[in-house]
């Protein structure tokens, strides 16, 4: 059924009642590939909310790499698991902002009309480990808007109730839903995982990107002294800016990166370029190594990463978007008695304690471009493509950009515009 956007930033219903379709940006099995051809424009039925379910007009959605391994069914399909066998179809966005539209059987804390963002972690209420130890050790644990379908590209959105935290009123809907997936991943990882304090030294790679822009500003607000590696000097720029007491830019040492096969004399000369960026490391911070090292690159960089961080330091990391096989000299590891440290998202606790930073303006969201809804498909291959420079946001509600702001007393600066990239 083909969509029909003229409606889209009109409410059809009151709050409490929802309409029977909506248009949705939709992955099907069968058209798997490209995010320009398999995110298409659809017109499908509104969910209805299950038990401690919540469902919300979404004004504004992120945009993440996540639903381009969506779209091109790589690494794995996520159409063998989550709600996809029974939908049939997956609605990505694990970002969004929105107003609360209609609440399932046994939601309390939230009613029709309230102004929310969204986190992305679900996990059942029937599983032990919600109640005592972390959901994200529960086996029902998913990613929402990637391992399950309802997702914010769609002008109504599915989630638990769980997921809803309190709008910033300072920022608009577009810079509220650019920040969830990525601040409340750094958060844990740097204030929950590596216990950051103050004092402690910070290594950050990509530190203009989505993930590094935030761990630079929460190592300021601890007290901690950061380091930011980048790509270019004009994004040093932006992360001096952000907190940085210093930066590099990584081409200055190109030869560090691991590509994964090299001959004993290419790994020499590849360890003897990672001694010196490490050497530069601790020359920005004030003569000593890191403390903590903030990984989400993997193979290229996690020898390196091993190597720089002092004894009995930690490289705490989320991700490998150059490679997951990793391959370092241990040796670095066990004798100098360093700690790796997994780290997955947020639970609800930790998002909740994130969003209040946010909420106070200690921490602010970093936003590179606004674009309207029929651009789902096209934002995602940016990203595909490497074109992009750092967050992007989708209109989805919201008329334009600055809509949602609301005057606050004291007042509180709204997102950083910048051009940021990994």
């Amino acid at each position: 059924m083909s969509a029909d956007l003229t409606t889209l930033h009109t409410a059809r219903t009151a709050p409490g009642e929802l309409p029977g379709t909506m248009s949705a940006w939709v992955i099907r099995e069968d058209r798997l590939g490209e995010p320009k051809d398999a995110i298409q424009l659809e017109e499908v039925d509104v969910p209805e909310p299950g038990a401690f379910e919540v469902i919300v007009r979404v004004m504004a959605a992120g945009v993440n790499f996540n639903n381009v391994w969506a779209a091109l069914g790589q690494p794995i399909s996520i159409f063998r698991y989550g709600d996809h066998p029974e939908t049939g179809h997956h609605i990505g966005g694990s970002d969004a902002s929105g107003v609360v539209w209609k609440v399932g059987d046994g939601v309390t804390r939230w009613k029709p009309g309230d102004e929310v963002v969204v986190h992305c972690n679900q996990a059942s209420y029937e599983d032990v480990e919600v109640h005592g130890l972390d959901p994200l050790a529960a086996p029902s644990q998913r990613i929402w808007g990637y391992e399950t379908t309802w997702g914010s590209f769609a002008e109504f959105c599915k989630v638990q109730a769980q997921q809803l935290l309190p709008k910033p009123k300072h920022l608009s809907w577009a810079e509220a839903a650019s920040y969830g997936l990525t601040y409340f991943t750094a958060y844990r990882m740097l204030m929950d995982q590596a216990n950051m304090q103050a004092g402690d030294k910070v290594l950050v790679w990509g530190a203009a990107g989505g993930l590094g822009v935030f761990a630079l500003q929460l190592a300021k607000a601890a007290g901690a002294d950061a380091v930011g590696v980048v790509s270019s000097d004009e994004k040093g720029k932006l992360v001096e800016q952000l907190g940085a007491v210093g930066y590099i830019n990584r081409n200055e040492f190109a030869g560090m990166m691991r590509k994964g096969g090299e001959t004993p004399e290419e790994e020499k000369a590849r360890f003897k370029t990672s001694r010196a960026f490490s050497n530069r490391v601790a020359e920005l911070l004030g003569g000593e190594q890191p403390n903590i090292v903030f990984e989400h690159v993997g193979k290229a960089t996690f020898p390196t990463s091993v190597l720089t961080v002092r004894p009995f330091g930690k490289v705490v990391i989320c991700g490998a978007t150059s490679g997951y096989n990793l391959d370092f000299d241990v040796r670095y590891l066990w004798m100098k008695q360093k700690e790796i440290i997994g780290s997955h998202f947020a639970n609800a606790w930790e998002s909740t304690r994130a969003n209040a930073l946010i909420d106070e303006g200690k921490i602010r969201p970093v936003l590179w471009k606004t674009l309207p809804f029929d651009e789902v498909a096209n934002a995602h291959q940016l990203l595909r493509d490497n074109q992009h420079l750092g967050k992007i946001a989708i209109l989805v509600g919201a008329k334009d950009e600055d809509e949602g702001r609301e005057e606050t007393t004291p007042a509180r600066p709204g997102a950083i515009r910048a051009e940021v990239g990994a």
